[in-house]
Order: structure tokens, then sequence, then C-alpha cells
């Protein structure tokens, strides 16, 4: 949930350390902190609150010297925002820095076998602890003694590491947390996220578990914990610099939304071929598909909608039944799981903590594992059976939308070709799913086109102090990514209810003015929708109906309607969906929210 980056070369180390912080703001963040070695002695500045403070206190970094350093922004987990919480974390001389993300499960007790010893600790962070237990076991060799700490450690980490005894080097260790090195010439860095140092270089290295790194301005050496060397092929970046930048956008949420055309596209175009979907990375045969007795789908946050929506294409298309879990709450059930379920693992970043261990778990178990993932090489990509990549290219905004919509658009592919394999669609099906589906972008396009009546309906909705979200069947699926939209970036009380469950209770929260956006798209159920409306009407709400241009009757009942141009059924939340971003891009945006950057949010959360 926080942002590492490192330097180490002869340029002067502060700029370029501020300069990938803030490429890493987007992650979400209460503090953050800078420390250099300037060949002497170690230099920290820390302050809590956005990034700008550090850079005003450090002048930009300029009134620090030294050309090897480490940085971080942090979010809160142990102990409350504050300077003396941030990182970096010294040890009690000050002769090592550290830098971390993660959690160390076990540091109540090695703090208090330190203390023991008279240590004296600054802060409240389980970081602190690393730093202490390095300098305590120090021995001249710090290789040996980060080695010697780690067999302490519980839990997950990245850490950058600098010792003021060790001015020409920073080692880096990876475990449960992402961490890249980055190549260049007489210069090295170190980065959580290759957004950090995409303007510095592409050629990377991924850590992977358990891996450490001594990293100078001329060589990277990567061992094991038994310090045998490991090798890695060079990794280069395809991103193109300007994917990661505003591109004159006022803000990246609403650059992603206005990407998704492309994004869809990218990731259908290439897996479609004369007609045919075709899933090389699914490497499962036809028997062992129809061996499968049960699907099981593992997410969390918006993943997760995009799961729920997976259950009702992939029950109607392939005939099976789907289970979907909040990764989070998975291992702690005692799943139904074995070697006859078909596991699907969908997150964005292939880091999120829960996902990763629910997904591990579905594998104890037997469990054959595909993984629907954004970042190329990341845990979950790399440890899962097989894995489809969605080729949104990065998603900075905290508030997905682009990885939401390629999530959704790999489920279709996916429910083409299993069905396909199973037997479950016809000839004449397959035809028409390929050709919706190929047609997806130019029908977001089309809705983007009309923003503008999106952004209207928002300027007269943006005081609401509760919204619903109410639809049937994928509609309800749907809801809840709607409702999380609003929620997350605006900072409204949104709630997503299935419609036939309104008398069941919700429907005493609806009074005179309460705003309901009714989703109205799935044709077989249009008129029990359209009931539910008028029941919410009649208790006095304001209701903004979602639904295909050729079902104009819903416009006799809802105030206003937003339609979108007619699809088959199962790929409707894709084309749906846009004016719920959009909605709740606006109405944040009137509110004066952060919407690249929501309080308490982290776009990728690498901590259970």
């Amino acid at each position: 949930m926080c942002g590492i980056v490192g330097y180490i070369g002869y340029e002067q180390a502060a700029p370029l350390l501020l300069n990938g912080l803030e490429k890493l703001e987007y992650r979400g963040y209460d503090s953050a902190g800078i420390c250099l070695n300037n060949g002497e002695k170690l230099i920290v500045e820390k302050a809590k609150g956005k990034l700008e403070v550090l850079k005003k206190l450090t002048e930009n970094g300029t009134t620090l010297s030294g050309t090897v350093g480490i940085g971080h922004t942090r979010w809160a987990t142990h102990g409350e925002p504050s300077d003396i919480n941030a990182h970096p974390h010294l040890s009690e001389s000050r002769r090592f820095a550290v830098v971390h993300n993660g959690i160390i499960e076990n540091y109540i007790q090695i703090k208090e076998e330190l203390s023991k010893r008279g240590i004296q600790f600054l802060s409240k962070t389980d970081t602190e602890v690393i730093a202490q237990l390095i300098e305590y076991d120090y021995q001249g060799n710090l290789v040996d003694t980060v080695i010697k700490v780690l067999s302490r450690l519980e839990g997950s980490y990245a850490l950058g590491i600098i010792s003021k005894d060790n001015p020409d080097e920073i080692i880096a260790v990876r475990k449960e947390s992402p961490l890249i090195i980055g190549l260049g010439e007489n210069e090295n860095y170190i980065a959580s996220d290759v957004t950090a140092i995409l303007t510095k270089t592409r050629k990377i290295y991924r850590l992977e578990n358990n891996e450490i790194a001594v990293i100078k301005r001329d060589s990277i050496d990567i061992m094991d914990m038994d310090k045998k060397a490991i090798h890695k092929d060079v990794e280069t970046v395809s991103w193109d610099i300007s994917a990661a930048e505003k591109g004159g956008y006022k803000h990246f949420m609403f650059k992603e939304i206005m990407e998704q055309p492309k994004a869809i596209h990218d990731t259908i175009t290439p897996r479609i071929k004369d007609g045919r979907v075709v899933l090389n990375e699914i490497q499962l045969t036809d028997e062992q598909l129809k061996a499968f007795n049960k699907i099981n789908i593992l997410a969390c946050g918006s993943a997760y909608h995009v799961g729920v929506v997976a259950k009702y294409v992939f029950e109607k298309v392939l005939r099976k039944p789907v289970e979907v879990d909040l990764a989070s709450e998975f291992r702690y059930r005692d799943p139904i799981v074995d070697e006859k379920t078909l596991t699907i693992v969908i997150s964005q970043s292939g880091e999120t903590a829960d996902t990763k261990e629910a997904m591990k778990e579905a594998q104890r178990r037997g469990s054959h594992v595909i993984s629907i993932v954004n970042v190329v090489g990341s845990a979950i990509a790399t440890e899962s059976d097989d894995v489809i990549y969605t080729w949104a290219g990065p998603e900075i905004a905290v508030a997905t939308t682009k990885a939401y919509s390629t999530q959704l658009a790999v489920i279709y592919l996916m429910a083409i070709y299993m069905g396909d394999k199973l037997g479950t669609i016809n000839s004449e099906a397959y035809s028409q799913y390929v050709d919706e589906l190929q047609q997806l972008p130019e029908k977001i396009t089309a809705i983007l086109n009309n923003k503008e009546s999106i952004q209207n309906l928002a300027s007269k909705n943006f005081n609401n102090r509760d919204v619903f979200f109410i639809g049937r069947n994928i509609d309800y699926a749907l809801s809840l990514e709607g409702s999380l939209k609003l929620k997350e970036i605006s900072y409204i009380h949104s709630e997503a209810y299935a419609a036939g469950e309104l008398k069941h209770g919700t429907i005493s929260l609806i009074e005179q003015g309460t705003l309901v956006i009714a989703l109205a798209t799935h044709e077989a159920l249009l008129g029990k929708i359209i009931s539910n409306i008028q029941e919410v009407q009649a208790r006095g709400a304001n209701v903004i109906g979602v639904a295909c241009d050729n079902r104009s009757e819903i416009s006799e009942v809802a105030q206003n309607v937003i339609f979108i141009p007619p699809t088959c059924d199962m790929f409707l939340p894709s084309l749906a969906v846009i004016p719920l971003q959009l909605f709740a891009y606006y109405v944040a945006s009137l509110k004066g929210c952060d919407i690249d950057k929501p309080r308490n949010l982290a776009k990728s959360v690498t901590v259970e």
C-alpha cells in the first residue's frame, strides 16, 4: 500500500527520489520521506501529508546532498500518520536506514526483545524493528546481517536498505510485496512500481520472493537466502511513457475512462482470429475443462464485481455452477474446493495480498488456477497455473475503470472459448457473440461522445446525501460497481441492492428526494424493474434510469434516462458501466474531491 524508490549513481539523488515518489502518489499515502548517504552519514527528511510538504521542506531536494538514497510514501498501518512514523526508519545510531512495504507480523515480539536490551524506539511502526535488528545483529557484513534478520521476520516485505558503513550500495529484498530494479548507465534504481522510474529506464529486473539484491552504480548481484547467485533476464518495459502521464486531461481517472475503447480493443483483437476466439494462454485440454464440476472466482473490490458479472455469464453460457468469493474471506471459511474445481483469480496489479493468499489456498486444495491480471510478471501472474493479461496499460487512478472493463472483456472471451470447448453454445450463438464482442469499442465510443449529458445530470445531483443503485440479474451485478465508483471518489454514501429485495427492508430508506439509479438494460426483466422504479417513486425518489436505446418505455417512469446501444445481454455491463463511471467522476469533480487519490484508499493493496 506504499511506494518505494531508490537511486545509486553519480547524480544528486534527492531530486530523483522526489520525482520517483511523485510518480507513485497514485498508490495513496499519508506521509513521505527520503534518506541519503552523503559518504559520511545518513541524512533524513520526512513529513506528514502530501509530497509537496516534503518538497518545500527540502527545496525540491536541493538542500540535501548525496548520490545514494531511498525514498518512501507511506499509508499508516502501525502508528498514526506523523513525521516520526514516516519512512525511512533509522537504527538507533543512525547507521542503517530502511524503507518497507508490507507488514511484519511478529514485530511486537522483536520490539520487546530489543527494548529489553536497551534499544530505544522512536516510532510506533513495525518497520523500525528491521532497522534496529540490523544494527543489533551487524558483524561487519551487511548482506549476511540482512539474511540473518530476514530469518527472524514473519510477514510480507519489500525492503530498501542503505548503510553509513556501505556508502556505495543499496540492498533490496522482496517477500510477498512487489519490488523491481531499474538498470541504467552507471546508475541503478529500485522501485515498487515501474512508473516511478519509467522516465529514466525501461530495462528492469523483477525480484521474486526471498531474493536479495546488492545494487551498486555499475553492478547488480542477485542471490537467494543461501547467497547462491541468481541469473535474471533483463525485461524491457513496453509502455509508452505518455501512458503513465495525464496527456492534457485534468485527472488520470478521466483519461482512463476515455481510454477504454482502445483498452478493450487491445485486449480482444489479438485473441480473435478468423472469427474464432483463440486463448493460447489456457493450457487445459477439452477433457480437463469438461471434468471441472464447478468454477470458483476469487477477487477483491472492483475485480470482485467483475466476478459477480462472470457468475451470470458463465452459468448461462457454460452451464456449470459458479461461486464468487471475496478473496479476503475465502481462506477462512474452509471452502469446498478440489481438483475438480476451476479457480479464476482476478487482480489488476497481480499483487493484491488477500487475492494472492486465497489463490494459494485454492492451489493447496488441488484446484487449477487461471488468473486475469494486468501487470506482467506480477506475483499472481507468475504463481498461477495459467494467466490471461488484460493489456489495459498502466492504470494510475486509484478508482479502476479500464482495468474493470478489460477484465470483463477477458471474461467474455473465456466464456465463448470454453463454451465452444464444452459444446454449450452452437455455431450461430458463437458467431453472434464474437461479432457483438468486436463491436464493444465502437459502442463505448458512442457513449463517451455523449458525456456532456451525463455531466449535466451530475450537476443536478451532486449534493445528494445518499444514493441507491438497483438492478436485476446482470444489472444487479453491475450496480455493485456503479455504487462503489460513486462512494470511493465522491464520498457520498451509496449502496447497491437487488431490485427484487427492495420490499424486504431496503425501501424503508427511500424518502423524498432520494436519488435512485435504476439499471434496466436486461430486456427479459424490464417490466419488473419498471415496477421497482414505480415503487421507489411512490415514496418520493428521484430516479435516473439506464437502459438500451431501443427500450423507450422506461422514459415514462424515470425522471431522467441514460440510453446505451443494445447488445447481447451478457455484454451489457461493458456498456452500462461507462455512464456510471462518468457520473461518479463528474459528481466528485463538482464536489472538489481529489479524484485520482481518494482519501484512505490505495491502488494496490499489498497487505491483508
